[in-house]
């Protein structure tokens, strides 16, 4: 693990089971709302085992990061942006999903100069949260959980693949989600997801990015359906789209291995 001081707070980033090295490209890998670097948990140490340094970032306010969560996607991508040069990263993947995947989006911008490649995972743009999800997020915390994580799995019984037999899926992302809630009082979910919902510079900063960029999708997705993500791709000529079958929103823990072989081809492939 690293941990860096970033504005007076500590913020914490899983390196994937190994020592950071800078010298070596970096893997960044950015969470969504109410979520924290474990969501990453199998590509991460993959990726710190095969080649890349990896840094999986709590952001304020989630997981093990200090401070509160920030609020707005510009300020997220600008404590990331202070991450990167702090930890000496030199050339960077930036992997993001969800509201990280516009975190990412905004970060590219930001650090160009080290940023060989942008992957968003489960994306969309404009990232519009309902009015019900939203109030549910600010006054009824445990509804908006179950809400979420109703949406965001395309089956309540994955086959038996992540990481083995007995394990439920969703279960899992509903206990992180409430465990975020419990280590910070503030309202992490209902300031994630206003960041999502005002988020406005998207396809501005995707048509000055020029560098390679993935779309991994979910065909089942009801929170970010791949359609939800054209403005982006129209404003991406040249990115690339994988579209992850039997999965919804939660790509990463629905169908892992699949996940992690398109973001490791891709992120070898934005280094040559």
């Amino acid at each position: 693990m690293m941990i860096i001081n970033i504005d007076s707070h500590s913020a914490y980033a899983y390196t994937g089971g190994k020592p950071f090295n800078a010298q070596l490209p970096t893997a960044v890998f950015i969470h969504g709302a109410q979520n924290d670097h474990s969501v990453w948990a199998l590509q991460t140490r993959y990726f710190a085992h095969h080649g890349f340094s990896v840094l999986a970032v709590d952001l304020p306010g989630h997981g093990r990061s200090k401070g509160l969560p920030l609020v707005s996607v510009e300020e997220m991508a600008d404590w990331l942006s202070a991450l990167l040069q702090s930890a000496g990263v030199q050339r960077a993947v930036l992997i993001g999903h969800s509201m990280g995947s516009l975190i990412a989006l905004e970060t590219a911008q930001r650090a160009k100069a080290l940023v060989a490649g942008v992957a968003l995972v489960g994306n969309a743009y404009p990232m519009k949260v309902s009015p019900l999800l939203l109030e549910a997020s600010e006054h009824r915390e445990q509804a908006a959980i179950d809400m979420v994580n109703i949406w965001s799995h395309s089956s309540i019984a994955q086959k038996p693949s992540a990481p083995g037999p007995g394990f439920y899926v969703p279960s899992g992302s509903r206990r992180l989600m409430q465990h975020v809630a419990k280590k910070n009082t503030a309202k992490v979910f209902f300031t994630d997801f206003s960041a999502c919902n005002t988020y406005a510079n998207g396809e501005a900063t995707a048509k000055a990015l020029h560098c390679p960029t993935l779309f991994l999708l979910g065909r089942k997705d009801m929170m970010t359906p791949p359609k939800a993500a054209a403005t982006l791709m129209s404003a991406l000529p040249d990115s690339k789209r994988v579209i992850v079958e039997g999965s919804g929103h939660a790509l990463m823990a629905e169908q892992p291995d699949q996940v992690l072989d398109v973001l490791f081809e891709f992120a070898k492939g934005s280094l040559k």
